[in-house]
């Protein structure tokens, strides 16, 4: 009876003393944690920053005349022709000068360049693109757009009844003085077609 007694006892020792099977989903989650714990944290100075970029864009050749190292803007539904090319001497423009018209039946554009090296004041130019037909009306602008001097001048023409407006413009960039006159139906549109031509305007020395 005693024996029993003390085998009863000891097998019930051994089992309380004996080790559990531990849970499934607890050894799952230490080890989860543990991972976690060791994955190395940065600094936030070696954090690096992202730096915005401009999404490209289309480089738009309409409305856009380039050559003799300068560009200049006109309407997109007219072009460029080389006049010295089509007068008399046949000998087409340069980058030392040239001259260049476009029209419809609503517009006339012509724009003339020559060399002009240390020109500051370009009004010259007026005496080369305005004829006896032109008369200036109002006040002459004058402007600094983009370090380069600019002059402008309302104008009415009589060189056509369809066109009896417009206006004109000198300026001077690099070692080239640039000059630009517009004929149109109406007294508003020739400030706004030059300063769309300006806009776009560049030029290569």
């Amino acid at each position: 009876m005693r024996y029993r007694f003390f085998l009863l006892i000891s097998i019930f020792i051994v089992t309380a003393c004996a080790r559990r099977t531990p849970d499934p989903n607890i050894l799952i989650d230490q080890a989860v944690a543990a991972t976690v714990a060791a994955i190395p944290r940065p600094t936030s100075a070696s954090i690096p920053i992202s730096t915005p970029y401009p999404s490209p864009t289309a480089f738009d050749l309409r409305g856009l005349f380039c050559e003799y190292q300068f560009c200049v803007g006109h309407p997109i539904d007219m072009a460029f022709f080389d006049v010295s090319a089509q007068q008399n001497t046949g000998a087409p423009s340069t980058y030392t000068q040239g001259i260049l018209a476009s029209y419809n039946a609503n517009l006339f554009i012509q724009v003339m360049w020559q060399l002009a090296p240390g020109a500051a004041d370009p009004q010259f130019m007026f005496d080369l693109i305005l004829d006896e037909t032109e008369t200036r009306v109002g006040s002459l602008e004058v402007k600094l757009i983009r370090d380069m001097n600019v002059v402008y001048t309302p104008l009415t023409t009589s060189a056509t009844p369809l066109l009896p407006f417009g206006g004109a413009a000198a300026w001077t960039c690099g070692e080239r003085a640039f000059a630009w006159k517009v004929y149109t139906p109406d007294e508003a549109s020739p400030a706004g077609l030059f300063d769309s031509a300006l806009a776009r305007f560049r030029c290569i020395d």
